[in-house]
């Protein structure tokens, strides 16, 4: 790797160590032409998608110092369309799990959906308008076990409702995670999705909100609220930016794996609060 500065969201030693076996097999199963030259360093590329996840400019505007954004960008779908991306994603929930004390398969879920602002470079046949939350824009549907870690997720158009989306998740859910027996959902999920589940062997228990005034956490229901606070800490995933559903679905895996990393090595993740060591001056 190139000596540079370092930035905030670069991997540090513990966590690339996490990760490096992944891309050591992908580069050693590449293979024709132009395969031979190794020329860039995955290390850097997985600290550029890192800077782009984390800071949300366009990758026109990666900083010179990393490899070219056109390579990065190559890079970023050539993982998303083979699955290295969900690879390591995954590889990352089961070590999370496992140092949680829970088993690497999950038996309980939670499922929600947040909708979300697109930029102007979304093709309007990629978006709709969420009437609920009276937003134009892109949902992202979500499954989490019950510490708050995906196991699966779709983006599709904001005007998907979330029964819709909620039964192509219970389908993923039951294809991926077949220990999965239980999922909370919240009061804007139809029948229809409880009888799906149960033909999945999923059983679908909807959870109410109180009637009192005042905020109050959902019973198992907050843990993915807390996940979608995570993503908002990347601020590519403030607003939908990406052209392609799965470009976007995989910056969520990235935001995800960031954020699992820095748990297991022990790394706080940034926040975006003024930092200064200025002290206040006596009155």
């Amino acid at each position: 790797m190139n000596e540079r500065r370092p930035y905030r969201s670069d991997v540090s030693d513990a966590r690339w160590a996490l990760i490096e076996p992944v891309f050591v097999v992908w580069r050693a199963g590449r293979t024709g032409p132009g395969t031979a030259a190794r020329v860039h360093d995955l290390r850097e590329i997985v600290n550029a998608i890192l800077y782009v996840n984390r800071t949300g400019i366009p990758w026109e505007y990666l900083p010179h110092d990393f490899p070219p954004y056109k390579t990065v960008y190559d890079y970023y779908a050539k993982w998303e369309a083979d699955g290295t991306t969900e690879q390591v994603h995954d590889l990352l929930r089961d070590k999370a799990r496992r140092a949680g004390g829970r088993s690497a398969e999950p038996t309980a879920a939670v499922v929600d959906a947040q909708s979300v602002k697109t930029s102007g470079n979304v093709a309007e046949s990629s978006q709709g308008i969420d009437a609920g939350k009276k937003i134009k824009g892109r949902k992202r549907h979500l499954v989490t076990d019950t510490l708050g870690l995906v196991l699966a997720v779709l983006v599709t158009a904001a005007s998907v409702h979330d029964t819709t989306g909620g039964k192509l998740l219970l389908d993923d859910l039951a294809a991926a995670h077949p220990t999965v027996t239980k999922v909370w959902a919240d009061g804007g999920y139809q029948n229809s999705v409880l009888n799906h589940g149960a033909g999945l062997g999923i059983d679908v228990e909807v959870v109410q909100r109180p009637r009192a005034k005042g905020f109050e956490p959902l019973p198992k229901r907050w843990v993915i609220e807390r996940t979608f606070g995570w993503l908002m800490q990347h601020r590519r995933l403030a607003r939908d930016y990406e052209a392609l559903p799965q470009r976007s679905r995989t910056m969520i895996h990235w935001a995800m794996a960031n954020k699992m990393a820095r748990e297991l090595t022990g790394e706080s993740t940034p926040t975006w609060r003024f930092e200064t060591d200025i002290q206040p001056t006596p009155a």
